[in-house]
């Protein structure tokens, strides 16, 4: 008897504790998802409504009038052709920049793993310390570099910054990825004939699938919302979305047009929020299998 109200007491313990466990994660993805839903709610509106004050009702007649005209039409300095302009020059500098910082991510993990050399750990502990080195200590001597390159203000530019200002964190993902994979295997592709690129692109790659998704999204993330190096290495038509979306929000010229400003941020938030959607999940595979690598 006494067993079975022991078992009853537990049950009920857990019972409860999923309720309040369950119950603070709803309450906190309500209160997470809160800008979200305001963005969304005040861009369907219009203008008057807004002027209503209540921020948190749903629009009474909802109209993607604002939508329209942050893509095509709206003001952005001088330039009235909306954001779609700078939205692809962010798509223009994402792609190559998390692709190519990527890659070489893993080339250098392979070689500071499985191609040791004298230094490797003095050449890694620098890689990691310019990982800590704040963005606003890189900006002057970056735009001398870029400057004498002939890639000042131009996409291009902003591409080869993010590759250099991200390769210390990804090779810091590949490197303690890479670190506990079989060195034996390495070995024997070398007495099968297999050469350096070879290895890496037969035997190594083609296992780094969670540690690929991982780098993928943290740069993707990383250089989709970046503003300084933006606006820093930037201007006029190559300027990215962030630095677009600032110069509408602030712009204290015409009326304030808070549902097109919302609209805007919107499409600035798209990317990420599809990456996160599409491989939210296998960002978290992807840690947890370098922590059990690691």
């Amino acid at each position: 008897m006494s067993g079975a109200v022991q078992e009853t007491v537990s049950g009920g313990s857990a019972k409860t504790a999923r309720v309040v466990i369950y119950g603070l994660l709803i309450l906190l993805a309500a209160i997470y998802l809160l800008p979200l839903y305001v963005m969304l709610t005040t861009s369907l509106k219009s203008l008057d409504e807004i002027r209503g004050g209540d921020m948190l009702s749903l629009p009474s007649s909802p109209s993607i009038a604002a939508w329209t005209k942050a893509w095509g039409e709206a003001c952005i300095g001088v330039t009235c052709t909306g954001i779609k302009g700078y939205f692809w020059n962010s798509i223009k500098m994402v792609v190559p920049a998390v692709i190519i910082s990527t890659l070489l991510g893993a080339l250098n993990g392979y070689v500071l793993t499985k191609w040791r050399f004298p230094g490797h750990k003095i050449i890694f502990g620098m890689m990691l310390f310019a990982c800590f080195i704040p963005f606003q200590a890189v900006l002057i001597p970056m735009a001398r570099m870029l400057g004498m390159m002939g890639i000042a203000n131009t996409t291009t530019g902003l591409v080869f910054v993010h590759v250099i200002y991200g390769l210390g964190f990804t090779t810091l993902f590949f490197r303690n990825y890479y670190e506990a994979f079989p060195d034996e295997l390495i070995k024997a592709a070398m007495m099968d004939g297999a050469g350096f690129f070879r290895i890496f692109w037969r035997i190594l790659l083609p296992t780094s699938g969670p540690i690929i998704v991982v780098t993928v999204i943290y740069q993707f993330t990383n250089i989709w919302n970046d503003f300084l190096f933006g606006v820093s290495f930037s201007s006029g038509g190559s300027s990215p979305m962030t630095v677009a979306l600032n110069n509408l929000v602030a712009s204290s010229t015409g009326v304030k047009e808070y549902n097109v400003d919302m609209a805007a941020a919107v499409f600035a938030a798209l990317p990420t929020l599809f990456v996160y959607i599409v491989a939210g999940r296998y960002f978290v595979r992807g840690l947890m299998a370098g922590a059990v690598k690691g």
